[in-house]
C-alpha cells in the first residue's frame, strides 16, 4: 500500500493530521509508510491534481469521495466538509475509509 500526504508549507493541515493518520495505521494494521509530497509550485499543483493542503492519497486516490471529478487544483488549503462543519483537517471517517480501500 502507498501512502501519501501532499502539502503546501502555507497551510498547516498536514502537520495536524500526520499524527491521527499514524495512530489510525496502527490501529488498522497497516504497515506502511507514509510518503511526505511538498507541492511547491503552482505546475506542479496542477502536474499532481493538488487539490490543496492536506491532500491524503492512498495506492494513488484522493480519501476524498469526488475528488477525481474535481479540477480546482493550487497552492491553497483544503477544507474537508463534516457534520460540524469545514474542517482543515481530513476527517477521520475519509481516512479511515481510504486506508480500508474505499477511497474515491
Amino acid at each position: 500500500m502507498k501512502v501519501e500526504l501532499l502539502y503546501f508549507d502555507g497551510c498547516p493541515g498536514h502537520e495536524m493530521v500526520l499524527p491521527r493518520l499514524g495512530e489510525l495505521m496502527a490501529r488498522l494494521g497497516v504497515d506502511a509508510p507514509i510518503e511526505l509530497r511538498p507541492v511547491e509550485s503552482l505546475e506542479q499543483a496542477q502536474r499532481e491534481r493538488f487539490l490543496g493542503s492536506p491532500t491524503l492519497r492512498v495506492d494513488g486516490r484522493d480519501a476524498e469521495p469526488g475528488a477525481a471529478a474535481r479540477t480546482d487544483f493550487g497552492l491553497k488549503c483544503r477544507l474537508y466538509a463534516t457534520p460540524a462543519g469545514l474542517s482543515r483537517t481530513i476527517p477521520d471517517e475519509l481516512l479511515v475509509e481510504a486506508l480500508a480501500g474505499g477511497g474515491a
